[in-house]
């Protein structure tokens, strides 16, 4: 686990190696990283592969408000099988910092992202594969419900189904019990068991407590956002600490619209393959809600994969057993 004193001590040698991991040099790749105008406002894009003749793989990041362009440097392997292209959504990362959060909604995230996927499938002439993390994973689904002739398959990771806040409350309650964790008890005591009932700061609680009790898996905040946003060759501290405004702005904005998202997802018919892959000691979003809700979708093929060991953002606690069901899931069903 990497604590903040540490990770200043160990971030300018950090960053020094993942500037390096960054580079592409085949002549075949492509590397791009600038602001893009998307939904009338400059939105930070990068795109990143070895060969531009390999599927296109758009992420959806969640939080809400949280980039996942600072791990970039982590998947670099996804890279040689993909094109991967990292877009920090309206209201996180250097797009907050140069355009803050205008219009911030759900609907115009989606919006957004249907804009993106449009342009890149213009350029690049076929479908993409879409991956959405977290809350990701609902803005995801949206885009592949709304536009399915832009997707060739739809990859769900760290997925929040419908009762997934609920059975986190009860599961992050007995570990603190187990634990004789009495300040965690008497939060979420406090808090309530109904999601329904909860504002965002309550909500916010909840899942720092659920991250702080997984115990078999690497912190989702210490041992991987921390690390990934310290050790980013391209972002000064400055930066960090906007985007943590960002996240805390999009936390405010849109809890109201993506916490009733169990109705947005149960409209489960997609036209594309799905595949869901998941921590099997996620005890944000657990995997029985997930394995539950997958199983409930109708599709022309799913399929769903647990990964031990890892829990939250298990795309960045195992990025190579993730690189690897993620290629031979899209090369057997696209």
């Amino acid at each position: 686990m990497v604590n903040p004193v540490m990770a200043m001590f160990r971030r300018p040698a950090q960053r020094r190696r993942r500037r390096s991991a960054l580079e592409i040099i085949a002549s075949a790749g492509v590397r791009e990283e600038s602001f893009r105008t998307v939904g009338g406002i400059p939105q930070w894009v990068t795109v990143r592969g070895h060969d531009k003749a390999n599927q296109v793989l758009l992420i959806i990041h969640g939080g809400p408000g949280s980039p996942y362009t600072p791990f970039n440097s982590w998947i670099s392997e996804w890279e040689q099988s993909f094109t991967v292209v990292q877009w920090d959504q309206r209201g996180a990362g250097p797009t907050f910092i140069r355009s803050g959060a205008p219009d911030l909604s759900l609907q115009q995230i989606v919006a957004d992202g249907l804009e993106l996927a449009e342009s890149l499938m213009r350029t690049y002439g076929r479908p993409l594969v879409v991956m959405g993390s977290s809350v990701g994973s609902l803005i995801a689904s949206m885009m592949a419900r709304a536009a399915p002739h832009l997707f060739s398959a739809l990859v769900l990771s760290n997925i929040l189904g419908p009762d997934s806040v609920a059975r986190s409350w009860v599961q992050t309650l007995d570990t603190a019990r187990i634990t004789r964790n009495q300040r965690a008890i008497r939060k979420l005591e406090q808090i309530g068991s109904d999601p329904r009932a909860w504002n965002a700061e309550q909500a916010q609680m909840q899942s720092k407590i659920a991250v702080q009790l997984s115990r078999r898996a690497p912190n989702m905040v210490y041992d991987l956002m921390l690390p990934a946003l310290m050790y980013d060759p391209t972002l000064t501290m400055s930066d960090i600490q906007k985007i943590d405004q960002g996240m805390k702005t999009s936390l405010t904005a849109l809890y109201h619209d993506y916490s009733p998202f169990p109705l947005a997802m149960r409209e489960g018919v997609f036209e594309m393959p799905v595949l869901a892959i998941h921590g099997e000691q996620d005890l944000v979003s657990p995997i029985e809600a997930a394995r539950d809700y997958i199983a409930t979708l109708t599709a022309p093929h799913t399929a769903f994969i647990g990964v031990p060991e890892a829990g939250h953002l298990v795309e960045f606690a195992a990025p190579h057993q993730f690189s690897k069901h993620l290629l031979d899931f899209t090369c057997a069903n696209t």
